[in-house]
């Protein structure tokens, strides 16, 4: 979990401190931290954060001009696609671009007069955050900033407004003048800040993307639907179960979870060994995450290790546990007694009651002596590996962590032992 959000006075000791501070004119003047952290319609000529990669400052300044062109405030001849897939590689190939590109986006949505553009720039910080999260250094800051916005919206329109009155007011020489572009077009700027509040939380505990294989346009398409379709993966199974009711209204279970579990057995998970212990490929992993987010399951897979490693991320990213925080602790004092832990699974939400049940269901056919012959996988270990995906330990204490994941072990042992899950079969 995250810290509270630092103050503003806080998040200017960080800038202050951490600001590769520009200069301009001829007397080479430094520029206000404000000026910094404001709008620009030009080029810049060095990074934002103070850096000794010569790599990183060379890079930087492309990495600007990318950021303006996303927004529409640089002609470029490349779609936006195409500029979000050159961002976000660059800075998910090389780590210390990172925190230089999420200070380049505070910078060009604040005191930014078109509101057109703002909601970009807000937008490509969303796709950024499907990828990649900022250093822990400058988590803080970008939190800090992320939450100013959350209810904004009157203050944004009027700030804009403000500001528009301002450039109109001044007497200026240059007959280039910046389209001004006041109208709400796109989302409000709010549905931007939660959204990407929510999604720096999660990526700073489960970190970004994973694998060799580089971004695809596919995957920034579908970082960019996320912010208005909730992803099947991070959601909670209110939300799950929610949006699933148009297309299968009758199902009582998430039809990700029944999906996913069913591919496992029918590409004979039961019989490979070393299942859910061994992962799959990462690569195809990700590939299949894609097309289960589209409701879809493709009918080439081959590997059950690929849908058994796609089911483990899912329960393991739900926005709260399968088994509610609540009940955490009832968990952990009842892991040796069967007839407590199973009562334990009665107290839970009815929803949450069904997923664990089919889940218990589903890790009961794998530990039947016949299939841990060729899996290897006894009750023992299918506990160890499941275990984290159901129970949270919200102690940062590595001590109680340690004792802890015993204890989540030997509970969700005993519901593999000791629970009746008959009822489950055929539900859906």
């Amino acid at each position: 979990t995250l810290r509270k959000p630092i103050s503003q006075s806080s998040m200017a000791d960080w800038a202050s401190k951490n600001l590769n501070m520009h200069t301009q004119g001829i007397f080479r003047r430094r520029i206000s931290i404000s000026n910094m952290l404001s709008w620009n319609g030009g080029s810049i000529k060095k990074p934002m954060l103070i850096t000794s990669n010569r790599t990183i400052k060379k890079e930087a300044c492309e990495m600007f001009k990318l950021v303006q062109s996303y927004m529409g405030d640089r002609h470029t001849r490349m779609d936006r696609n195409h500029v979000a897939l050159l961002t976000v590689t660059k800075c998910w190939s090389t780590q210390g671009l990172r925190d230089e590109l999420y200070i380049q986006l505070i910078r060009q949505t604040t005191d930014n007069t078109s509101y057109r553009s703002l909601a970009w720039g807000w937008e490509l910080m969303a796709i950024s955050l499907a990828f990649f999260s900022p250093s822990p250094k400058f988590q803080s800051y970008l939190e800090g900033y992320i939450y100013r916005h959350l209810d904004s919206d009157e203050k944004i329109a009027q700030h804009i407004k403000e500001l528009v009155d301002l450039k109109n007011k001044k007497i200026t020489k240059s007959r280039k003048k910046r389209k001004q572009n006041t109208e709400d077009e796109g989302l409000p700027i709010s549905t931007y800040a939660k959204y990407c509040y929510r999604k720096l939380q999660k990526v700073a505990v489960t970190g970004g993307k994973k694998g060799l294989r580089k971004p695809t346009v596919e995957e920034i398409t579908h970082a960019r639907n996320a912010i208005l379709t909730p992803s099947l993966f991070g959601s909670s199974l209110q939300e799950i179960m929610l949006r699933q009711q148009s297309m299968y209204p009758g199902n009582k279970l998430p039809w990700v979870q029944t999906q996913l579990s069913q591919q496992v057995l029918a590409l004979g998970g039961e019989q490979t060994e070393g299942i859910f212990r061994i992962p799959g490929d990462i690569d195809e992993v990700n590939a299949l995450k894609l097309q289960v987010d589209q409701w879809k399951i493709p009918n080439n897979l081959s590997d059950p290790n690929i849908p058994a490693s796609l089911l483990k991320l899912w329960y393991r990213e739900l926005e709260e546990p399968v088994i509610p925080q609540q009940f955490y602790k009832e968990c952990i004092n009842n892991y040796e007694n069967p007839d407590a832990a199973v009562a334990v699974v009665q107290l839970l939400p009815e929803l949450n009651r069904l997923v664990l049940c089919y889940l218990i269901h589903f890790l009961q056919i794998f530990a039947q002596p016949s299939n841990v012959g060729r899996t290897k996988m006894d009750v023992n270990n299918l506990a160890m590996v499941m275990a984290p995906n159901c129970l949270r330990c919200q102690s940062d204490d590595p001590r109680v962590i340690f004792e802890n994941t015993r204890k989540e072990m030997s509970f969700l042992r005993m519901l593999i032992v000791h629970l009746d899950t008959s009822f489950i079969k055929g539900l859906v």
